[in-house]
């Protein structure tokens, strides 16, 4: 009996032994397995934040191991960037908070908005600032608002792109506070006249005078024009331009698909061979008014968008637009912006940008 229990435990403790083993082995497998994914998910990290920021992976490795021989801005700048990326800051880090800057638009449906916040977004993680993006929508957060939420975070500046400043009628009262504040700021395109802020603008009258210049080129005496509101300043910079250059059968629409559709529909009634826009998505729109008239476009119908933005090659007829330059407008609004947060004096003048007219399938000869 006494045998027989010494076998039984000496059994019991070899079964013990082996799934220990087991145990143990099963373990290192697993660490093994999430050290893997571990350095991979570091390699990774690694990649896209040294392209976010345009360093090699060994500076931003520097930066999360705190290590020196880095200069503060690049540090800064990759910090910013793990925030953009939505990568959790190493422990020893995370007592740094980012610099926040407002980047405030109008929507995003028209695709010159997300193209415009990306080129915004990287040349502020550049300088070490996390942007923080607003977009209005009808009937929800208004531009007012999305100011108080900012000033709450204690931003460093704000831009704005398409905003209530290029609207005569609008209120511009959140404007004042921010100038009574001295807070740095930077308008995107045209604005009204008494606003101090430095503007960045392409200039309408030039891409005016390119797309009229290239429709009487292909020999269109009657061309209409489909413009923003009556007080939109950039729509009224690029009326005033349609008389220098001989004047259009103007309408004025609603920033949208729909709007350029009942403004076009309009004048292909009216027997305009042409039709300049404001716009992509009005171009788009001016498209379906002359299809919808049973017409054809280039062959009765000639249409002109303004932005060149994504897509637009895709378009059936690829179409026709003045492009903006969006990359170089973008960076210079971020210099502005960071030279006034450096405390340094920006006189509150437009930089106006060279457009191109790019030509594609919407634009054909007169009939």
């Amino acid at each position: 009996m006494a045998v027989s229990s010494r076998a039984s435990l000496l059994e019991a403790i070899q079964r013990a032994a082996i799934q220990a083993t087991a145990s143990r082995v099963d373990r290192r497998r697993k660490r093994t397995q999430e050290f893997a994914y571990t350095c991979a998910m570091t390699q990774r990290r690694l990649a896209e934040v040294a392209a976010k920021v345009g360093v090699s992976e060994a500076t931003v490795s520097r930066v999360l191991n705190g290590k020196p021989g880095v200069s503060d801005a690049t540090r800064s700048a990759v910090l910013t960037a793990l925030d953009v990326l939505g990568y959790e800051r190493p422990t020893q880090l995370r007592g740094e908070r980012a610099r926040l800057v407002g980047l405030v638009l109008p929507e995003l449906q028209n695709p010159i908005f997300p193209a415009f916040a990306d080129v915004v977004g990287n040349a502020l993680a550049q300088r070490g600032f996390t942007p923080v993006l607003c977009t209005r929508t009808a009937g929800g957060v208004t531009e007012a608002e999305y100011l108080e939420l900012l000033l709450e975070q204690h931003v460093s500046g704000i831009v704005f792109a398409g905003g209530l400043y290029a609207q005569k009628d609008a209120s511009h009262g959140h404007y004042q506070q921010m100038m009574s504040r001295k807070l740095p700021a930077v308008l995107v395109n045209a604005a009204i006249d008494d606003l101090a802020f430095p503007r960045v603008s392409c200039d309408d009258a030039v891409a005016v005078e390119q797309a009229y210049g290239h429709l009487t080129s292909l020999g269109h005496k009657r061309i209409g024009a489909v413009l923003g509101p009556p007080d939109h300043v950039p729509s009224q910079r690029k009326l005033e331009a349609i008389a220098k250059c001989g004047g259009a059968d103007v309408e004025h629409a609603m920033f949208s698909l729909e709007g350029g559709q009942a403004a076009a529909t309009k004048l292909v009634q009216r027997g305009v061979t042409a039709i300049i826009c404001a716009s992509d998505p009005l171009a788009l729109g001016a498209i379906r008014a002359v299809r919808r008239a049973g017409l054809d476009v280039p062959r009765d119908v000639s249409i002109i968008g303004y932005d060149d933005s994504a897509f637009m090659t895709c378009t059936d007829p690829p179409l026709t637009t003045v492009r903006q330059p969006i990359e170089a407008m973008g960076r210079a609004a971020v210099e502005l912006l960071a030279n006034q947060i450096s405390g340094n004096t920006v006189a509150p003048d437009e930089l106006l940008f060279e457009p191109e007219l790019v030509v594609r399938a919407s634009s054909a000869p007169a009939r």
